[in-house]
Formats: structure tokens, C-alpha cells, sequence
């Protein structure tokens, strides 16, 4: 689950997703369109009144309001021609205190309700199902519950559990001791350990708290609205969530929890009639309609701006708030003005997001739509964007000054304005720890012996609970026959451009044409390695040609989707020792903006401005803090990274680009006090990589604009070709690949490469760990993969969701196959050698075999849900361009995953992951721990 921070109802167009997956390219009424405009104003509809019916061509949906006449619950679909299909149900959550309680009660309702009384049926149906996606999210002023599928009769199966999840759920006092928080002894079967703290969103807000950017994005929202809800910490403050009753917790979903405070979203190509037939039967029609007291008051308005402060942990500062919007307001307020171009780059940017498509359109809209909706505005105006740039161009065009007037009144003369600075203190996790520490021994003084008893016998029970084998048959569920036996093929051509290979994708991209070109980085001295990642980030952003950074910055968000360049490390799919190493160049636009885009590129290869240091110091400080800052919320990542790092040859070099490697280096470098030397490096780097003799590229284009596309690609490349008459022939394709693959992968092979166990740990100014272990198995192709691939899903969900978040009080953990690696890995957890023990036992379990064969269905669904995830237009065919993976690959690979026994699961189990079989690296990202310093067998950083 995830906890979201949103202030009251701020929308933007320019920030908000309507990302979507559509697969026409021009807009048609389609079967999905077509059937609800048939529906009028004032028709019943199992229980519902249809209120309006309005095709919103931008968006090629029509959207369908209506309301529940018992309860006033209300509804909106949006008919579109998409198979992923999604459902969402939100309810108004106003707290007003820090306890968490919204956070906490969205944990436990997913925990069983009354028809579905397992425990955990939410977890346990991401094993059941084929989604797309399934979660559930807590905002400041609300909680939603959103599921996506493409298969119909799973879209009923989910439908029906989440409904009786929100609206009838069991609420037990031991789903919230081990959901929210609890007093334990520290070894629940030990009556003499100390008494702590625990909890899953007790761990889980620890952990964001030790994230300084979330810490002084809440801050600032507390301090700006302090009068009601937004004064609060709707996730829950750590040292506030102990405050929580079980009691409290029951009152707040009886007062929250009510269709009458609800609003449910459908989206997609499946029948609008079924959705509102199950909705109203197995939820609306059981409630009468109430009249929720969650309205939320407007905040008096200051009448003098106000200063705050805020402290963090020494890991990264926040920039200064206040010379920040200083800058900005001079900037807006000055004779300058707005420049029309830097307007049209924004309606641009716009234009852009409307015609892109991804795959996840239906949760973009409902989360577009969520905060503006749940005050009672009116989401279907929200859809409407084209009138609202049409209502802003004329707004400038009858008054010039529009905007200045805008800023002068939300801005320059707004009273109701906080200055927020925030500063790094040394102390930070020390007062914490002591803060916590306090807390509890105020807690614990206040028991007398029989709470004591009573405390342990409840976490005896709790236990017993944890550790018993779950009947899961109330729940319903796919089965393997419902799964496609074979993959849709997807078509690609081969060519060149300029003597550079191409794949050209045709897709329905609506208007946009999307560029890849992978630059490999084989000729690279050693001595540059390091510097790569810092080129990436800073070579679309220094100025190029006749533009300085400003300006290039204004050309690409007038003329494209964004330009990016990052680092690609991909294993090969046969050989563990090779792989290919390179830089990814990705850019995207209208298809009328192709030849300014590849201008574009051609001044960042021909010309691009290393002469800046200053412009460089701020790239430099600013890549350096986000990876700093990033450190909290993807622990697990680097900690993976790093166990992975001497177990092949990738590895190493994943770890050097994307790394505690890296994030040390960048911090090295953002502390040199004179960058020339950096700056040095840059075009040595570049002469290696954007040459066309060491490139190959692909294309996604709707079939109208291809050979166009191609023209203009072939101009590129002869523009940017370093001297026409050394050019080479074209390249020749990969000897070593399968037929069909397309442009030719440039391999590296190490031969000699000796894999080696290391174990590593980082003490790092947060109060909750990331423990990775990862063990060297076999690549893709290798018959054993899809065994190993059934293993980590079916361990993940029957052994080590159990023992790291549920008896543990992990936020999360788990075990992934894949680049030749199975890893196991836990996030924002309170322990370390516990973690690392149950990762040994997991592999226990599965050699003794103790697991069915519908546990391994189970994870063949979870599997095969995540193998048949929806592709988005522009990324069809990009498996195969980074990979070399065919489709011919992929359905062999299927073959195996269908043919996966539970014999196959213990032998793989015991062959590769045993001890004595296996090579292994382990990682720890976490506070100072005395136990792994004592360890010699661990390195401390």
C-alpha cells in the first residue's frame, strides 16, 4: 500500500497524467464509445440515475455520471476503447489527529471482511488474478482502493472482494496489533525480552519520516493549513500512531467507510450495466443513505505572511525555500513578463500528455481527477481540456496581463504565504531513537503485571495466527486455463540510417513518433566509467549549437515529449558473462515537430556547450542531492544493487552507474571546489559515445508516417557522421543472435570472470533497514529460469510475505528472478540478521517441498501477470531492440513457465539456492548496528 501527501485541491493541468493506452490513432466512436451514448439523462439503471452523458473526443472516452438513489453514493465511467480495464473506490477521509488512522484502516480493512474471512485476501488475490495493478493509496483528504485487469470474469472476482473489503470488513483486533502498531515483547515467545514497538505502518512511517523531502513537503502542508485535516499527518506520525485505539480505529471506518461519503470510477471497454448491476447487489443496496459530516472548512486566511522552520537528518540539505521563491517572483514580476513561447512550450506539454498513451490511462484519470472530485467538483469538466485551453488563450488574448495579475494576487499580494527553511542536524536520529525510547518507557510504566501477561499472551496468539497455513477456497480465483497459451506477435522491420542500423515499430501511436538509439560504450577508457551517469544527466541540459541552456531547455518542451539520455546495462539472454554496455538516447514528439527534434539531437552530437562550470556546480549539486535523497524510499534498490554487484559481470557495472558506488562519487565530485577537470572529461566522453559508428537505433511511428520518419532519421545521421569517407560499411548483424532479432547488439564477453561472495554494510541516518541477499542461477534461456521464476513468486507469497511483514513488521519483502539472479530482498524493515535468517529458510521450505500444487497456480497467475502486462504503442518492440529477446524467445520461455512441476521447483530450489550450491552476495542498507560490526566475515562502509 502507499501513502500519498496531497494538499487540499490543487490541480494542475501541466503536472497531472492523462497518460494513455489507446489503440486507435485518430479518434472513432468505438464499440466501447458507441454503447453508453446510447444512455440518457434520467435513466434508472440497476439502482442508479444516469445525470449526464458526454463524449470527450481529446480523450477518445465518453464519460457517464451517475448517482445511487438510496445512498447518493456517487459514480463516473468512462467508456474507452482500452482492454485494461480499472476500478476505483474513494472515500472522504478527514482525520484530526496524527495517529494514522485513515493509513491504518486502509491496511486492515484489506485484512478479511465478512464474505471473504481468510486472512489477507487482498494480498492473497495478487495470486489469484491477472491484474494490471492492484493497491490502495491514503491522501491527506482521502483513501482510494483502485484495481486494474484485462480479463473480464477477473474484474469481477476483484470487484467483489474489494467491495466487501471496504464496506464490510472484520476489523479484528489482531489484524490492527500487526497492520497498525503494538507493545511486544522483542521475542514474541520469550516473556523476559524487552517490550517494543511494532507494526507494519509503525516501520513504513519510520521510513518516509527519514525521507527529508517528504518530511518538509508535510511539514509545509501542516504549517500552510494548520486549522483542520491538512494540520495532520493523515499517514500517522511514528510517535503519534501508539495513541491509536483499536476502538478509535472501528469509529473512524463507521463514520468514513459509507457509500453516501464514497465515489466509485469504472473505466475501459467492459459493460458499464454489469459493473453498476454487481456494485449496487453485493454493496449500495445493503446501506441508507447518510449525510457524512467529512466536508472540509476553508482555512482562514492569514492576514501577514509567516516563517517556519524544520530540522532533518545530515544525509542531504533542502534548498533554501525562501531565495527560491524570491528568484521566481522577480522573474514572473519583472518587464519580461511571460514569454508567449515559454506559453505555447506549456500548452505544448500538454497537447503532448493528450496524445500519449500509456499503459496505466485509467489510473492516471482516476488519480487526475481524485482531489477536485472528492470536494464535489466536477470531474467531467476536468476531462474537458481542450475547452480550458481554449477558455486560457482567450483569457490572454482579452487581457495581456492575465497572468502577471494572477501571480501579483496569488503571489506578491497574498498574505497567506509561508517561508520554509529546513536544516540538516547531526542529532536528528539520535533524538529520535530517544524520542521513541521515551515514549515506550512511558507506555510500559503504565502496565501492571496482568498487561504485561495479557501483552504476551496476545503476542503468543497473534503468532500462532501468523504461523498457521491459511484456507484461501472462499476466495475466488482464475485458473491457469485462463491464461493466453501464446503471445501476440509483434512486428518489426529492419534498415539503416546513415550505415546505423534501425528497427522501425508501426503502431497506432496517435500523432507521436517516439526515437530510441543505443550508443555503446565498449571503447570507453576505464578511467571514464565513473563519469558516465553525471554526462547522462548533464548533456541535454549545458546548451547546444547556438542555444544556451535556457533556451534549449524552452526548444524541447516546445518542440518534443522530453529528451533523455541514461545509462543501459543489459545482461545477454544465453550467457552470463556477456552482456551490453551502452547509453540509451530516448526522445519523443508530434509527428509534425520530427525534423526539430532531430535538429535537436544533431546540435547535442555536433555542438554541445562544455564550457559552463557554474551552469555545471548546479547539475552537479542537484544530481548529487536527488540521489542522496532517494537513498530512504528505494533502499532495497541500492541494497540489491550492491549484493549483486561480484556475482557476474553486469553487476559490476550496474553498481558503478547506478550504485552506493555512484552516489559516493557524485558526492566526491559536488564537494571538488573547481570542476574544470569534470568538465575536461565531458567531450572525451562524448567523442566515445554519440558517434554513429558505434550506434543503433529504433523507431515507433504509425505505419501514415514511417517512411517519412525514416527520411529524417537518415538526415540525422549523415549530419552527425564525424567524417563522411571514414565512414564504415553498414554494421553487420549479431553472429550470436537469434534470426528476426534486428539491429545488432554489441557484446561484451568476459571469460574469465570468477564470481565471488562478498558481504557489505552502510550505516545511513535512517532508523529502519534494506536487506538484500542475491544468488548467481542461470540466464533466460536456460530451461531452469522458469522454474526459479515460479519459486520466487510462490516463496514470496506463501513463505516470505509471512515472515518479514507479517511476524517481522517489514513494509515489505520478497524474492525476484531475473538477470541471471535470484534475490531476496526486505524494505523499511526493523530487522537485519532475522531478515536474513528467514531468506535461509524460505529456501528450506521450498526444498522440503511443503507447498501445493494450487500454491503453484497461484504463482503461475502472479507470474504470468506480470509477463501479459499491458504494452504501451511506444514501447512495442523495445524488449527485442535492448535484449535481443524475440518473441520466438519469449514464447519458449512461456512454454516453460506453463510446464513448471512442483519436482522442478525442489530441485531448482535445492541445486542453485542450497548451501554449498550457491554463490552469494549480501547487503545492508541501515542504522548502526552492532552486531554486523563485531561480525569480521561483514565489510562496514
Amino acid at each position: 500500500m502507499q501513502q500519498l501527501m496531497q494538499a487540499s485541491n490543487g490541480l494542475s493541468l501541466g503536472k497531472s497524467s492523462f497518460q494513455g493506452h489507446n489503440p486507435s490513432w485518430r479518434f472513432r466512436s468505438t464499440p466501447a464509445t458507441e454503447r453508453v451514448l446510447q444512455y440518457q439523462a434520467g435513466q434508472k439503471i440497476h439502482g442508479f440515475t444516469v445525470k449526464e452523458v458526454v463524449a470527450v473526443p481529446d480523450l477518445f472516452l465518453t464519460a457517464v455520471k451517475l448517482t445511487h438513489d438510496n445512498t447518493g453514493a456517487q459514480y463516473l465511467h468512462a467508456a474507452r476503447d482500452d482492454k485494461n480495464n480499472l476500478f476505483s473506490v474513494q472515500l472522504r477521509t478527514t482525520p484530526m489527529d496524527n495517529t494514522g488512522v485513515p493509513h491504518i484502516l486502509e491496511h486492515t480493512v484489506l485484512c478479511g471482511s465478512e464474505k471473504y474471512p481468510c486472512r489477507d485476501p487482498f494480498f492473497k488475490m495478487l495470486n489469484r488474478s491477472l491484474s494490471t495493478f492492484m493497491n490502495a493509496f491514503t491522501a491527506s483528504d482521502f483513501t482510494m482502493y483502485p484495481f486494474s485487469t484485462q480479463n473480464g470474469k477477473d474484474f469481477q472476482n476483484l470487484l467483489s472482494v474489494y467491495l466487501d473489503a471496504v464496506f464490510f470488513p472484520c476489523l479484528g483486533e489482531l489484524d490492527f496489533r500487526q497492520e497498525g502498531w503494538r507493545l511486544e515483547n522483542e521475542n514474541p515467545s520469550d516473556p523476559t525480552s524487552p517490550l517494543v514497538f511494532k507494526g507494519v505502518v509503525f516501520n513504513e512511517m519510520k521510513g518516509a519520516f527519514s525521507d527529508n523531502e517528504q518530511v518538509y513537503a508535510q511539514y509545509l502542508q501542516n504549517k500552510l493549513y494548520p486549522d483542520h485535516t491538512y494540520g495532520v499527518v493523515s499517514g500517522g506520525e511514528p510517535l503519534a500512531i501508539p495513541d491509536l485505539s483499536w476502538e478509535q480505529l472501528k469509529h473512524f471506518h463507521a463514520t468514513h467507510y459509507h457509500p453516501s461519503n464514497a465515489r466509485f470510477f469504472t473505466y475501459g471497454d467492459m459493460p458499464l450495466e454489469q459493473h453498476l448491476k454487481q456494485i449496487h447487489e453485493e454493496a449500495l443496496s445493503k446501506f441508507e443513505r447518510t449525510e457524512p459530516d467529512t466536508a472540509v472548512p476553508n482555512q482562514p486566511h492569514w492576514d501577514r505572511p509567516r516563517e517556519d522552520h524544520v530540522t532533518c537528518s545530515p544525509d542531504a540539505m533542502a534548498p533554501d525555500a525562501s531565495k527560491q521563491n524570491t528568484l521566481c517572483m522577480s522573474y514572473l514580476l519583472g518587464d519580461n513578463g511571460f514569454e508567449e513561447e515559454r506559453i505555447e512550450a506549456l500548452l505544448h506539454k500538454i497537447e503532448i500528455q493528450m496524445k500519449h498513451q500509456s499503459t496505466s490511462f485509467g489510473l492516471s484519470l482516476a488519480s487526475y481527477i481524485a482531489s477536485c472530485w472528492n470536494h464535489d467538483g466536477d470531474p467531467v469538466q476536468l476531462l474537458k481540456i481542450s475547452d480550458r485551453v481554449t477558455q486560457f488563450r482567450q483569457a490572454l488574448k482579452d487581457n495581456p496581463r492575465f497572468l502577471q495579475e494572477k501571480v501579483v494576487h496569488y503571489f506578491k499580494d497574498n498574505t497567506h504565504r509561508l517561508t520554509l527553511s529546513m536544516s540538516p542536524d547531526e542529532a536528528y536520529l539520535e533524538k529520535q531513537v530517544k524520542a521513541e525510547e521515551e515514549k515506550l518507557q512511558k507506555n510500559i510504566q503504565a502496565l501492571s503485571e496482568s498487561d504485561k501477561k495479557d501483552i504476551y499472551e496476545k503476542g503468543l496468539e497473534l503468532l500462532s495466527i501468523q504461523s498457521k497455513t491459511q484456507d484461501a477456497s472462499c476466495l475466488p480465483a482464475l485458473k491457469v486455463s485462463d491464461i493466453e497459451p501464446t503471445i501476440a506477435v509483434t512486428r518489426v522491420e529492419t534498415g539503416t540510417a546513415g550505415g546505423v542500423p534501425v528497427q522501425y515499430c508501426e503502431q497506432p501511436t496517435n500523432g507521436m513518433v517516439y526515437f530510441r538509439a543505443m550508443c555503446s560504450l565498449n571503447s570507453l577508457p576505464e578511467d571514464l566509467r565513473l563519469y558516465v551517469p553525471l554526462f547522462c544527466s548533464v548533456i541535454t541540459k549545458m546548451g547546444c549549437g547556438g542555444l544556451d541552456y535556457r533556451q534549449q531547455d524552452q526548444q524541447m518542451e516546445l518542440k518534443t515529449g522530453g529528451m533523455s539520455i541514461s545509462t543501459s546495462v543489459n545482461p545477454d539472454y544465453s550467457n552470463m558473462d556477456m552482456y551490453e554496455q551502452g547509453v540509451l538516447l530516448s526522445s519523443s514528439c508530434l509527428e509534425r515537430n520530427l525534423p526539430d527534434m532531430f535538429h535537436l539531437w544533431s546540435d547535442i552530437f555536433n555542438s554541445p556547450h562544455f564550457d559552463d562550470e557554474e551552469r555545471l556546480r548546479v547539475l552537479v549539486m542537484m544530481s548529487a542531492q536527488e540521489l542522496a535523497n532517494g537513498i530512504s524510499n528505494s533502499g532495497h534498490m541500492y541494497a540489491m544493487t550492491r549484493a549483486a554487484r561480484n556475482l557476474t559481470p553486469t553487476g559490476e557495472l550496474q553498481e558503478t552507474f547506478g550504485g552506493m558506488e555512484q552516489v559516493k562519487f557524485m558526492k566526491r565530485v559536488a564537494e571538488m571546489p573547481d570542476l574544470t577537470q569534470v568538465l575536461r572529461t565531458l567531450p572525451r566522453i562524448k567523442r566515445h559515445i554519440l558517434n554513429p559508428l558505434n550506434m543503433r537505433c529504433a523507431v515507433n511511428a504509425t505505419p501514415q508516417k514511417m517512411s517519412n520518419a525514416a527520411g529524417q532519421l537518415d538526415n540525422l545521421m549523415c549530419n552527425v557522421a564525424s567524417n563522411k569517407k571514414d565512414r564504415k560499411p553498414v554494421q553487420p548483424l549479431d553472429p550470436l543472435a537469434p534470426p528476426g532479432s534486428g539491429p545488432s547488439r554489441k557484446l561484451v564477453v568476459e571469460p574469465n570472470f570468477k564470481p565471488c561472495q562478498m558481504k557489505t554494510f552502510f550505516p545511513m541516518p535512517f532508523p529502519i533497514n534494506f536487506v538484500s541477499e542475491c544468488i548467481r542461477t542461470v540466464p533466460f534461456t536456460h530451461e531452469d529460469c522458469a522454474s526459479l521464476n515460479i519459486l520466487a513468486r510462490m516463496m514470496t507469497a506463501k513463505y516470505l510475505h509471512g515472515e518479514i511483514r507479517e511476524k517481522g513488521g517489514a513494509y515489505g519483502g520478497g524474492a525476484r528472478m531475473g538477470g541471471g539472479l535470484f534475490t531476496f530482498y526486505s524494505y523499511r524493515d526493523p530487522n537485519t540478521v532475522q531478515t536474513l535468517s528467514a531468506f535461509r529458510k524460505g529456501v528450506d521450505w521450498a526444498i522440503s517441498g511443503q507447498f501445493t500444487q494450487q500454491d503453484i497456480n497461484e504463482a503461475k497467475l502472479s507470474v504470468f501477470s506480470a509477463v501479459d502486462s499491458p504494452v504501451a504503442p511506444s514501447d512495442k518492440g523495445m524488449g527485442r531492440f535492448l535484449s535481443g529477446i524475440t518473441d520466438e524467445l519469449k514464447q519458449a520461455h512461456r512454454e516453460r513457465l506453463f510446464a513448471v512441476t512442483d519436482k522442478s521447483i525442489v530441485d531448482v530450489a535445492g541445486r542453485y539456492l542450497g548451501i554449498g550450491q550457491r554463490t552469494c552476495g549480501v547487503a545492508i542498507l541501515g542504522p548502526e548496528n552492532d552486531t554486523i560490526k563485531k561480525d569480521p566475515s561483514w565489510v562496514v562502509k
